[in-house]
């Protein structure tokens, strides 16, 4: 049963978004595809929230969840920018930070008043996921193609879990894969924010690249020994079993 609340919070959010591009459209100005990339993004990012919601059985967000949601909505206002409108890259860049600064306040909140939640973490996670494909985006089309393996490292990944089931198993957790993260962020929103000379912003954006490799190579390398040892423990449980049947 879909209640009340459950429906009533991602219209709210939406109807905050389209607040907030009404707002950008009055102030620097956003063209017909960056009305729709906004409307588009927040129609899908409250309609995969709706749909969790549900199948968590949560009737509300709570603290934490409403601050990964008011970050997921300035994503929307990046991704309407970054589509198209006279925003400068200040402005765009700024906004990216706020949202990304953010980061790591939602998962506190979550873990003082004891409500971390599978929902929580993913919902997180893929707002992070998102905001840094729009960046990457638009610093591809303005400075270097090399943006792009930034923003799309968490969705190759993911296809690749799809023919590699192993890849899904649970990560422990790992500080050096947060740093990674926040850098990544960081040295997007610096590139966007068009204040690294060219040269400057290029050697970011491949140390980025590198340590991305690195942290991703390292979490392949882990998940797959972990599948290995997995495969090998359940041989021997077979083969323990079909020996005692045997006898």
């Amino acid at each position: 049963m879909v209640t009340i609340s459950t429906t009533l919070r991602p219209l709210a959010g939406f109807a905050a978004q389209v607040l907030l591009l009404a707002v950008l459209a009055a102030t620097v100005g956003l063209t017909g595809w960056g009305w729709l990339a906004g409307l588009l993004y927040g129609l899908l990012l409250c309609g995969l929230l709706a749909a969790g919601l549900r199948r968590a059985g949560m009737t509300g967000l709570g603290w934490a969840n409403s601050v990964t949601f008011g970050r997921a909505i300035l994503a929307g206002g990046v991704t309407a920018m970054a589509a198209g409108s006279g925003a400068p890259a200040w402005l765009l860049a700024g906004v990216a930070g706020v949202a990304l600064a953010m980061d790591g306040l939602d998962g506190q909140i979550a873990r003082r008043t004891g409500t971390t939640t599978p929902l929580g973490a993913r919902f997180d996670m893929e707002v992070d996921s998102a905001l840094a494909l729009v960046l990457s985006v638009y610093v591809a089309a303005g400075q270097h193609w090399l943006a792009l393996v930034i923003g799309l490292a968490r969705y190759l990944f993911g296809a690749a879990s799809w023919a590699l089931p192993w890849l899904n198993a649970p990560l422990p957790p790992r500080f050096s894969r947060k740093v990674v993260a926040a850098e990544q962020g960081i040295v997007l929103v610096a590139v966007a924010s068009g204040v690294l000379p060219p040269v400057l912003a290029v050697a970011a954006l491949v140390v980025s690249v590198v340590s991305l490799a690195w942290s991703f190579g390292t979490d392949v390398v882990w998940l797959y020994r972990a599948s290995r040892v997995r495969e090998q423990a359940r041989s021997r449980w077979s083969g323990t079993r079909e020996h005692a049947l045997a006898r």
